[in-house]
């Protein structure tokens, strides 16, 4: 990823970095992978007033990581620079956010067929349909991995920038956009049967804009001195998912 150099001025007009003597906040949007996994309960799959369904679950992320690069040259012209890095994750590859129980009421009535299928919340699939069975077998779980447009948030501080050393502090949270299911009740299995009626009913599994906080991370190091600092996101795998950061020096992000 390229970095992001320029004036304070080109910085505080992209709205990416704050240069006061102060915490500093940069952002980056990028996909995220996630699991789902669903349970579905079913009762009443009678003609009236029609089946009840109850949903339930655990979302699953794929991790975020945060890289900090130190260098005591911001152009590299110099014939020599020193550089360090410090890494820190600060979701978890697989945590977990659980899906409250919710009840959907609809259906076509009788027993019928039921489909599931993940999506976005402007109703654009995240995944395929998926068969889940019909109404009187009772409890289905189905699995899915897709990506998610998600927006990570990092306020970056410095502790310390001594010869001996300087030390970042950062702490943050990662935005998700919004994830429903669609249930699809029909009274054929083939939903392009010329007879097929079928019905919809949109559960919201994840409210856009929700958001999981990341708890300050200990005191992240690099070289002496007051150095430029840089940063960049990564995903659980450790790999860069964003453009390079410049935060400015280490004094400038001293509180």
């Amino acid at each position: 990823m390229k970095k992001l150099f320029g004036a304070s001025l080109v910085l505080l007009c992209l709205g990416l970095v704050s240069v006061a003597h102060a915490a500093t906040t940069v952002s980056a949007t990028f996909e995220t992978p996630v699991n789902v996994q669903t349970s579905i309960s079913t009762s009443g799959c009678s003609n009236s007033p029609g089946p009840t369904i109850t949903l339930q679950g655990a979302l699953s992320l794929g991790g975020i990581g945060v890289k900090l690069l130190f260098e005591n040259n911001v152009i590299g012209t110099h014939t020599y620079t020193v550089e360090s890095t410090a890494s820190a994750t600060v979701i978890p590859q697989g945590m977990s956010i659980q899906i409250p129980k919710q009840p959907v009421l609809g259906g076509v009535g009788g027993n019928p067929y039921i489909s599931l299928q993940i999506m976005d919340s402007n109703n654009n699939p995240l995944t395929g349909t998926t068969f889940l069975g019909r109404c009187v077998q009772g409890l289905f779980t189905s699995s899915a991995d897709f990506s998610i447009p998600s927006t990570a948030i990092a306020q970056v501080s410095a502790v310390d920038c001594s010869n001996t050393g300087s030390h970042i502090t950062l702490s943050g949270q990662l935005a998700l956009s919004g994830i429903k299911a669609n249930l699809i009740f029909a009274n054929s299995v083939n939903l392009v049967h010329e007879n097929t009626q079928s019905t919809t009913v949109s559960v919201v599994l994840i409210p856009p804009g929700q958001t999981i906080t990341f708890a300050k991370q200990p005191s992240l190091g690099g070289v002496g001195g007051n150095p430029w600092i840089f940063l960049q996101f990564t995903n659980g795998k450790g790999n860069v998912v964003s453009d390079s950061f410049l935060l400015g020096r280490c004094v400038q992000l001293s509180k």
